[in-house]
């Protein structure tokens, strides 16, 4: 009943034109950033930590852009419940899309890297109207299993398939022989129990999966980049493709992890704005 409910609920707000939703997001950012403080510490301690070479003013205008930004993302998001594939693709444009094609054309799998930055929620949808191959969304569920489920569905709707973290390895052996591709949101926060594995991120002591690593390895596959960033024009992104590994057999443990967290490290400094600094990022620290 809850899942049916909020199923008809997004569908409702999603019908609405983007104009309007617009309106609705200028409002939310009066709301989160000056009336509740939406995760306020959270965003701020985030900021000084990554960035201590950066003044008070420059943290700050940081900050607003990004709330200004979220809202933004959180209704288009439920705008993804309705939009058309041909919307889809107006909204997010494709550079190098032959630097992921190329290689399921030659009959390898991808391992795919991206990150909670600018509309990666648009990124699913748009990953899945590039070609006939398969392709897989892994995530971490959520622990409201009906949130989980709606969105999973959202999510799915132009055919990506979405598979928990922990079944990944298990989907694609079961695709053998067939090119596909995997897309792993590479900066959450792992359990203790899912990595130990510790690096300098963010100038902060950060724990990282390694699962793009892993399977990149059991595969032979590619590590691919899709960098996903943000137009000048509201609403507009484009989707990036790039190289980062052709072939994993030539690197040491740990360097393909700290290869493409470098990269995704790099793209958060040059437009921090678009980066989820309301995550709370760093609450594992390292075990004594």
């Amino acid at each position: 009943m809850k899942q049916k409910a909020l199923n008809a609920l997004i569908y409702i707000i999603s019908l609405l034109p983007y104009w309007f939703l617009y309106l609705i997001s200028d409002g939310l950012y009066y709301i989160l950033y000056y009336m509740i403080g939406y995760r306020k510490n959270i965003v701020f301690q985030n900021l000084k930590n990554a960035f201590p070479e950066k003044t008070d003013k420059e943290r700050l205008l940081i900050a607003k852009k990004f709330y200004r930004f979220f809202p933004d993302l959180l209704v288009e998001s439920i705008k993804l419940k309705t939009i058309t594939a041909e919307e889809v693709k107006q909204r997010m444009m494709l550079e190098n899309e032959e630097e992921l094609t190329r290689h399921l054309e030659a009959g390898k799998n991808v391992i795919g890297v991206t990150s909670h930055y600018a509309n990666w929620e648009l990124g699913i949808h748009r990953l899945s109207l590039i070609t006939n191959f398969p392709t897989l969304i892994v995530y971490k569920p959520l622990n409201n299993k009906d949130i989980d489920k709606v969105y999973n569905g959202m999510r799915g709707r132009f055919g990506a398939e979405m598979v928990p973290m922990k079944q990944i390895l298990r989907h694609i052996v079961k695709l053998k022989g067939q090119p596909n591709i995997s897309i792993l949101v590479a900066d959450q926060t792992p359990l203790y129990s899912d990595s130990d594995y510790f690096i300098n991120w963010l100038n902060q002591e950060t724990l990282v999966y390694t699962g793009a690593e892993r399977l990149s390895r059991i595969s032979k596959a590619p590590v691919v980049y899709c960098y996903i960033g943000r137009k000048p024009k509201r609403g507009q992104y484009f989707c990036k493709f790039v190289t980062l590994i052709e072939d994993p057999s030539g690197f040491g443990e740990h360097e393909i992890t700290d290869i493409h967290n470098q990269f995704a490290e790099q793209l958060i400094r040059e437009n921090p704005e678009y980066w989820l600094w309301s995550h709370n990022r760093w609450k594992r620290k390292r075990r004594k």
